[in-house]
């Protein structure tokens, strides 16, 4: 599927407004439920104007839940961990997906060719990236941090303050069989 890379440039510019990620980073552990997710609610809304879903009437949080979704003025779905925030962007950017052993290198091509373009609409929002490499590099695995490429074909990176931005994309193989491959993006929260 190739779509164009709207809901992607709408996160992105939502991102971009967070003048420092600190305010919303939490505790970075394994604890969930009510109390996290009112945490998140309330570090998230208190730094942006992010709306967080709603609860229905009489719905309760889950005591296994560790993230929270919120609304952006650009209509984007913003999920958010203590650690971690990513967009849900279903129908944005090139992807490929129940692919077979024979794939594997169309895969690859495809994740080349648009490749490009993802870097090109991060920098429009971040600059120029603080790492840019792929699997061709023979340091990749590590040189971001250790295991930063693994099961990536490509990683770009970019500081933020209290975080830093993830473009990476998801390297097809064959053993074992990578079902679906895309370009994908989260910041990590400091």
């Amino acid at each position: 599927m190739d779509r164009p890379l709207d809901e992607d440039e709408a996160a992105f510019a939502d991102f971009a407004e967070i003048s420092d990620w600190r305010a919303i980073a939490g505790p970075n552990n394994d604890a969930s439920g009510p109390d996290v997710v009112r945490a998140i609610v309330q570090r998230v809304t208190a730094a942006t104007d992010w709306k967080p879903w709603p609860l229905a009437p009489g719905e309760q949080i889950d005591r296994a839940v560790a993230s929270w979704g919120f609304t952006t003025k650009r209509n984007s779905t913003i999920i958010v961990f203590p650690g971690l925030a990513f967009a849900d962007a279903p129908n944005s950017g090139w992807c490929a997906y129940d692919l077979g052993p024979n794939d594997v290198a169309e895969a690859a091509a495809g994740l080349d060719a648009h490749w490009p373009g993802h870097v090109a609409l991060a920098r429009k929002y971040f600059g120029e990236p603080d790492y840019v490499s792929d699997d061709s590099n023979p340091n990749f695995l590590d040189e971001w941090g250790p295991g930063a490429g693994a099961d990536k074909r490509h990683l770009a990176t970019w500081m933020l303050n209290g975080a830093h931005l993830r473009l990476f994309s998801t390297k097809p193989s064959r053993d074992p069989l990578t079902a679906a491959v895309g370009v994908n993006y989260a910041v990590y929260i400091d």
